[in-house]
């Protein structure tokens, strides 16, 4: 297949440092490449891919030096690029939200959108409802719950390169924090997990402009003068298999409807069991007893962050390979653009794109199989 990326343009691909959209834009289209299809992407020139790539702006907006930027500017800039060339696919797959729909009314029927946030925001059901012939990917079950009406074709649970995480089989006696500093996050929660058990907390971790506040009221006085806990900052792809596997689990405690979780998965590549309170995604993500701890409550978290070393690190690790790999994710969305292609109607679909070579339907396979 041919098959368009289309990336939010506020990281590079991959990101250099934090970044989780654009993350997973960069493994799924470099697993769609070593599965053999012709993929082109649309992002910042500092992108970094197998696939083809269309450079649409010089770097990624959040690392852009230059003191004025219109990221809306730049988004609308990038989509007048993608539908100059929109015949040229088969999939155009938009990882933008929804900033393309009156651009794409046209194309709806070869688009997909993976909606990568979150979705309890008082504006969206009406965009959702107006431009319902766009079909939609959700990254939890969980995520859809807010737009329970819309035009879902799948879920597909986000996937990492196992090759890019190295397993772990000792941790070095700490507790990890990964993500942001943010409300919604709870690194206090983190911080009192740690400090109740008395072992050490490690925390890599960007504070954004809207959370300086927090991080300076709330946050800060609980880490200074704690000899227990080590805050890190921002750290790269290239320190997370060093900060995730010395660890005895990550906590996840957040305290809103996460739609995924990408740091759960990357934890669990490195064989690190995840404590993870019972709130939005975690339950899908999250075998409670084997890759990790589901708790409720402040008391259950500190009792299984005391515990997480009866868990087989070999089996968590295996259980990324089989739910969360960039190759299974991959596959996923692969069968969701043969469904796409399926329903289209037939002389739009360039046998000679899909099928190379042309070769006569099986005993018992479809059109949409081969595809």
């Amino acid at each position: 297949m041919k098959i368009a990326q289309i990336t939010p343009l506020y990281e590079a691909v991959p990101p250099r440092l934090y970044g989780g959209t654009e993350r997973v834009v960069a493994h799924l289209t470099d697993a769609l490449v070593d599965l053999g299809h012709d993929v082109t992407l649309f992002a910042s020139a500092d992108a970094q891919t197998k696939a083809r790539l269309v450079p649409v702006r010089d770097q990624a907006i959040r690392l852009d030096p230059a003191p004025l930027k219109s990221d809306l500017a730049a988004h609308l800039s990038m989509l007048g690029e993608v539908l100059d060339r929109a015949d040229e696919f088969d999939v155009i797959h938009f990882h933008t939200d929804m900033v393309h729909f009156p651009l794409f009314q046209k194309y709806a029927d070869k688009t997909l959108t993976t909606l990568h946030g979150r979705l309890d925001m008082k504006d969206l059901p009406g965009v959702y409802a107006r431009w319902s012939e766009f079909g939609l990917v959700s990254i939890s079950d969980d995520q859809r719950k807010p737009l329970h009406f819309a035009n879902w074709k799948a879920t597909v649970h986000h996937g990492m390169p196992g090759e890019q995480y190295l397993f772990s089989p000792k941790p070095e006696g700490y507790l990890a924090f990964l993500g942001r500093i943010s409300p919604e996050k709870r690194p206090d929660r983190a911080i009192e997990i740690a400090t109740k058990l008395g072992k050490r907390l490690k925390m890599a971790a960007k504070v954004d402009a809207a959370d300086k506040r927090y991080w300076e009221e709330t946050i800060r006085p609980m880490v200074d003068g704690n000899p227990l806990i080590e805050f890190i900052g921002e750290i790269g792809d290239h320190q997370k298999s060093a900060f995730l596997g010395g660890a005895d689990a990550l906590l996840f405690p957040i305290d809103w409807p996460e739609p995924f979780g990408l740091v759960m998965i990357e934890a669990m590549a490195c064989g690190t069991p995840v404590v993870a309170f019972r709130c939005g995604s975690t339950p899908e993500v999250i075998e409670d007893g084997a890759t990790g701890f589901l708790v409720d409550t402040m008391e259950q978290a500190i009792a299984a962050a005391g515990r997480v070393h009866l868990l087989d690190r070999e089996a968590v690790r295996a259980r990324f390979d089989l739910r969360f790999s960039a190759t299974a994710m991959a596959r996923r969305y692969l069968d969701v653009y043969g469904d796409l292609l399926a329903r289209r109607p037939f002389a739009e679909v360039a046998l000679s794109d899909v099928v190379t070579p042309l070769r006569p339907l099986e005993e018992g396979r479809s059109f949409a199989a081969l595809a």
